[in-house]
This record gives structure tokens, sequence and C-alpha cells, in this order.
């Protein structure tokens, strides 16, 4: 991974008309007070009934989730050397960084380029079957041919926690685990609040009464702007409008970082990434999907809103997601806490992590054709009520100040590395991509 370029962004194309913003700003105090009673019923739920579901390391059976001290292949001296080995430090300065979600698309790209560097680095993962697990297992022989252990466990295992806490004095965390898709929650919401939620609580209750406290950086999501009209998003919208239970828990996620940060003095930093694309990534992702059906000749669905509007993302290349997770990590200050009580005022931020080039999703469709040099069939469809929104679009000038942030690919190029990669890992197409 190069140092962050030089290279100014592509400035935004995509165009919505404007909408009478100024008079969304009185919030409605029953739409907060509906919420946030929702988010903390979710609380009450995942506490109280807590079950088994799907996430990036989110919950796994009981009998397993604590397997890592349980049996003979966890806990003992071999498995604490590999956990020493993975987090040592080699570079002048460098950190050593808890990346939780280590398996996952995001998290095998951002472990990748902190062991090159030299930091030290530590994978969590549970290895769940929300999406294919083999590849994530690939993922994990990825990262483990360049150094970096991951340990198979559960971010609600808070025994496990603390003993990596105890194994490793982590100065930073990289929390990138969580139950991922808009639509998978129709079919499962209580994965989402169980990861999303509780998982993220259980890791600052760790990070908080640990000595000294890291400094933890956390991937939010462009999601939380929910149903916004203005366009491009910037940080200073308001984001109490979500259009999914996947918004809304990413939603919940700032507001519990704000209290710990405020309670506890921890240094939080929250990314909203939006729509990550390339090599080694989701299934479950459109631009995945699609290359899959169009090789197997299988028809496409391609959403278009109402009065036939188009649909369009800020698709955001790998990259330039691990360059600005580099920079958050690299400036993120010390948390001020010390045994769970509060010293000081520590770091808060959160940012725009995107392209600034929204693309319709139609145009995404004529991209691969070219590159696949195959004819997608082509359907057609109104976008559902299901969590899906019309258009997303980034204001990143708050993140190019602070962070240096500055993306440097296209959608053209990007998706050319992309099927590269797809074609060299599933044998255009002979394998199975599920």
């Amino acid at each position: 991974m190069k140092h962050i370029d030089n290279i100014p962004s592509t400035p935004g194309k995509f165009k919505m008309e404007k909408s009478p913003y100024n008079r969304l700003r009185l919030h409605s105090s029953l739409a907060k007070l509906t919420f946030w009673s929702f988010v903390f019923l979710g609380l009450i739920f995942v506490f109280f009934y807590r079950s088994p579901s799907s996430s990036s390391t989110g919950s796994l059976p009981s009998d397993l989730s604590r397997r890592s001290l349980r049996t003979s292949s966890y806990g003992d001296p071999a498995w604490e050397k590999r956990i020493k080995a993975s987090a040592k430090v080699r570079a002048t300065n460098g950190m050593s960084v808890l990346v939780t979600g280590a398996a996952g698309f995001v998290g095998t790209h951002v472990s990748s380029a902190l062991k090159r560097r030299g930091d030290g680095v530590l994978g969590l993962d549970n290895f769940n079957d929300y999406y294919d697990q083999s590849l994530k297992r690939a993922r994990q022989a990825l990262l483990e041919r360049s150094g970096v252990y991951i340990v198979e466990g559960d971010i609600n295992d808070v025994t496990l926690l603390k003993k990596l806490f105890d194994i490793v004095p982590f100065t930073h965390v990289m929390h990138l685990a969580a139950q991922a898709g808009v639509r998978y929650a129709m079919e499962n919401p209580s994965s989402y609040v169980h990861s999303n939620i509780a998982g993220l609580v259980s890791v600052l209750e760790v990070c908080k009464s640990v000595n000294p406290q890291p400094a933890i950086v956390w991937a939010s999501s462009s999601s939380v702007y929910g149903l916004n009209t203005k366009v491009p998003f910037s940080e200073r919208d308001r984001t109490d409008n979500p259009a999914s239970l996947y918004a809304a828990t990413k939603k919940a996620g700032e507001e519990i970082a704000h209290t710990y940060n405020h309670i506890y003095g921890l240094s939080l930093t929250g990314l909203r990434f939006f729509t990550v694309y390339g090599p080694w990534g989701r299934p479950d992702m459109a631009y995945f999907f699609f290359t899959k059906d169009i090789l197997k000749g299988k028809a496409i669905q391609i959403f278009e809103a109402p009065n036939h509007g188009t649909v369009a993302r800020d698709f955001t290349y790998i990259d330039d997601i691990v360059k600005g997770c580099l920079a958050a990590l690299d400036t993120a200050e010390k948390s001020t806490g010390s045994g769970g009580k509060k010293k000081g005022s520590a770091q808060l931020r959160v940012y725009n992590l995107g392209n600034t080039s929204p693309v319709p999703v139609s145009d995404l469709v004529s991209i691969l054709e070219r590159l696949l040099k195959v004819k997608a069939k082509r359907t057609i469809m109104k976008l559902p009520r299901n969590g899906d929104v019309q258009f997303t679009h980034a204001n990143i000038s708050l993140a190019q100040r602070e962070l240096g942030y500055k993306p440097t690919t296209d959608l053209q190029t990007g998706l050319k590395k992309f099927v590269r990669w797809y074609l060299s890992y599933y044998g255009n197409g002979k394998k199975s991509a599920q």
C-alpha cells in the first residue's frame, strides 16, 4: 500500500433536485423518541434474549463462542506465542492493532496493509456463514502468509477479549466486525442488534477497562444518512431517519461511541464507508453477484426509483478505503481514561469515506459487460421497500482536510482489477461463487 496520493478526488457528477432541507432541520420530537425507543428496546432484547446469529465476528452457538478458552488449541503457550508473534511491532513508532472482522473484505485488506508497513496486527473473526465461508478461509490463508494470525472467536465473548488484551497491550483497535447487508435484516433482524450494538458495547467495555486504553477506529456506514435527499451527504447532516434496521444499528453505534467517549475518555473515530468494492469482496454486493450471474447467463435485476428515477451509488475502491482507515489510525489521539475512569476530554470523530462520484447502477452493469465481454440479461425492477435507498453521495471534504484522504480510483479502473481477481479466483465462473 502506497502512502496517500496527492491527486485530488473526482468531483461529484450525480445531481438530485434540491429539497427544502432547512425545514427538515426542525427535528420531530416524536420521530426521535420512536427511534431511540427502538434502540434501547433492542438493547434490552439482546442482553436478555441473546441468541446465536450471523455476523462478521458476531455470534456463534454458545458452546463454540467460548471454545477459544476451553479447548487445548486455545489458551495454551503455543497459542499465546502465535498471538505475540503476529502482534509484534517491527516498524519504528509502529502500533499494535487488534482488527476485528479480520477475515472480512475490508478487514483483510486493512490487516495486510498494516502488516506490510511494520505494524503489529492480530485478527479476530468468527467465520460465520452469512456468505461463503471458503472465501473467508482463503482470506485467512492470505493473511497467514503475510504473518497475520486470526483468532477464531466472538466479539461478544468478553472473556476472550480480556485475554487478548492480557497477552498484548494493543495501542489501537480497528473494529470492523459487524452484521453487514441491508436486505438480510428482514430475514434475521436479531443478528444486527447482537453484532452491531451488543458486539460494539462488548468491545468498548473491554477497551475502557484496560490500562492503557487503546484508541479505537470503527466502521460506521453511509447507510446512516437514510432517507436524506440533500446531496452530497455531509457529516453535519441529520442521521435520524434510517431506511433500514442495518442503518439504525449503525446510527445507534455512533451514539454509543459518543457515550463511551464522554464517560470513559475513549478515543473514538467512526468511518462511514460508501459502497466499498474490489478484489476479495463480499458476494452479497451487487457488483459481485452481477459478475457471477452475467458469466452464468442468468438475468440480473436492476432497480429503478419511482418515475423511472436513477438508482446510483458512490462506489469506493478498497485501496482508497484502506488509505482512509490507516490515516484514521495514524491521526487517532490517545484515550484519556485509566481503569475505567476518565481523566480528561478525548478525541471523538466521524468521517465519510467515499469516492464523491456516484455512478448509476445501470452504468456499473455496462462496465462489467465490457470487461467480461458478455452481454447481460437485464430485468428492470422497481426499487423495493427493503431498506435500499435511491442514491448515495459522499462529501469527503472533512476527511480530505483532517486525514489527507484523497480517493484516486474510478469505477472503470477498480472494476477491471476486481474482474481480473474474480476470473483468477473462480476460474471464469466455473468455480461456484456462492
